[in-house]
């Protein structure tokens, strides 16, 4: 039977993220760097463990006034550092109530970057493995990311988004460009869907943003649209 997961960012102060927890396998829980803290943590995985949906950490640059969003030049110590800190803290809180991460999502420009960059990505991977080497890595189909956590025997989750364009290199459009973020459900739907039909399908999960503004709508309609073309919306699960 074909499945896909259905992911989506929560823990970062939104106000649908119970509705998203419905519509998702998978959620990625913000650490307390770009967004949340220890309370919105502990909330979000009790929530996503009655969901039934899989636990997966946010990691992002601890620059709230950006969302984690800016490009930032750091220290690649100081980047393996922050990861594993937020990492860590999440996968602490959850065997608190008996619960195991499933991966690790690098958030907004750190994502980015270290798609870009090997060094970075390298970093960013070191931080995860110093947790434990069991987490899922989750990154884009090719680029550094995805080498990294190859080398280092990380399995892999790739990715692509439903509510963010695509330059023609296969990289994301940065968000200051008009258009860069798709509000759009129609819009959404068939490029995501493109992503997980055309040519076998050229991602294990698909991302809806959960600050989007139609983050919901577009949600319902993919898995609409994923459920009758055949395919079960299932958590891409480790080893």
């Amino acid at each position: 039977m074909r499945s896909i997961d259905l992911n989506a960012d929560l823990g970062e102060g939104g106000e649908e993220d119970a509705v998203l927890l419905g519509l998702v396998s998978s959620a990625n829980i913000a650490c307390g760097g770009h967004g949340g803290d220890e309370l919105t943590m502990r909330r979000t995985i009790e929530s996503a463990l009655a969901a039934g949906v899989a636990l997966g950490a946010h990691p992002g640059y601890e620059d709230r006034v950006y969302f984690g969003r800016r490009a930032l030049v750091l220290p690649l110590e100081q980047v393996t550092d922050l990861v594993r800190r937020q990492v860590g803290k999440l996968a602490e809180l959850a065997g608190r109530v008996g619960a195991q991460l499933n991966h690790v999502k690098p958030h907004g420009a750190l994502y980015n970057q270290a798609d870009r960059d090997a060094l970075l990505a390298a970093a960013v991977v070191k931080g995860i493995t110093d947790v434990s080497s069991e987490l899922m890595l989750y990154a884009p189909p090719a680029g550094q990311l995805a080498a990294a956590g190859r080398a280092a025997g990380l399995a892999l989750c790739a990715e692509g988004f439903a509510d963010r364009r695509y330059l023609e290199n296969g990289s994301l459009m940065p968000r200051a460009e008009p258009g860069a973020v798709i509000t759009n459900v129609d819009d959404a739907v068939a490029q995501a869907m493109a992503m997980a039909i055309v040519s076998n399908g050229k991602v294990d999960s698909l991302c809806v943003h959960g600050d989007g503004p139609t983050a919901v709508t577009i949600l319902q309609a993919l898995r609409s649209a994923l459920e009758a073309d055949g395919l079960t919306i299932r958590s891409k699960l480790r080893d």
